[in-house]
Parts: structure tokens; C-alpha cells; sequence
């Protein structure tokens, strides 16, 4: 499988994983010292701030969404992934459901086993 088409299954499993609410898989995808940066949110930085953040909405939210893949560009070990993303955020307690789309830029890098995985992500969801 090329590069490419892992970075494409990377972000298919990511989608479908939030989607299942398995944080297990997700985690499986990024690398330890991965950054999330955010308009108006503190950044947050490795796998145990992004699993203690998913934690806390576990029960509250249901996830779902679309990522339409603009660009991927690798460099040897590194590569960087422009997507458009669309998330919609359903409550449990029944409220309307929240959209929310922009564009999010990731730097991604192949680890010795030859996986890929987030290194940082800056998302633009408005």
C-alpha cells in the first residue's frame, strides 16, 4: 500500500473510530507527543490530554463527520495533510445537533514500524 493510501485509511479509521466512540483507536493513531491547536482553545499536547478531553464528553455526545481530503504531500518520514472537515455533534440529552466544518492542516510522521500517525494538527472548525 503506498504512503498515500495509508495517510487516506489514517484518516478513514480516525473518522469512523470518533464516530464508534472507540478513544482506544484513536489514540492508536497519533503519536505520543502529538499538539492540537484550535481557535480559542488552549492547545493541547500529547495522547493523555486528548484522552482525558475525550473522557470527559463520553456519555454526553455522539460524534459524527465527513473529512473531504484536499491535499497530501509527503517527505520522506514526514508528510503534511490539508482536509476539510465536517463534524456534527449530536447531545445525549436530546438538543439540536451542532455543525460545525473548516479546514484542518496536520503534519503527520511514519514511525519505524512503518505506520503513520498525527504529529500536529491545527484545527480551523468554526
Amino acid at each position: 500500500m503506498s504512503n498515500e493510501n495509508q495517510i487516506r485509511g489514517l484518516i478513514e479509521t480516525w473518522m469512523s473510530a470518533t464516530a464508534a466512540g472507540d478513544t482506544a483507536r484513536v489514540l492508536d493513531l497519533m503519536d505520543e507527543d502529538v499538539v492540537f491547536l484550535g481557535p480559542g482553545r488552549v492547545l493541547m499536547r500529547g495522547r493523555d490530554a486528548f484522552a482525558a478531553a475525550a473522557k470527559s464528553m463520553e456519555g454526553k455526545v455522539r460524534f459524527e463527520g465527513t473529512a473531504d481530503i484536499q491535499e497530501i504531500k509527503i517527505f520522506g518520514d514526514w508528510a503534511y495533510l490539508w482536509n476539510q472537515l465536517t463534524v456534527v455533534t449530536h447531545p445525549s440529552t436530546g438538543g439540536p445537533p451542532m455543525r460545525r466544518s473548516g479546514p484542518v492542516l496536520s503534519v503527520l510522521r511514519k514511525k519505524p514500524d512503518g505506520r503513520w500517525v498525527i504529529f500536529r494538527d491545527a484545527n480551523m472548525l468554526a
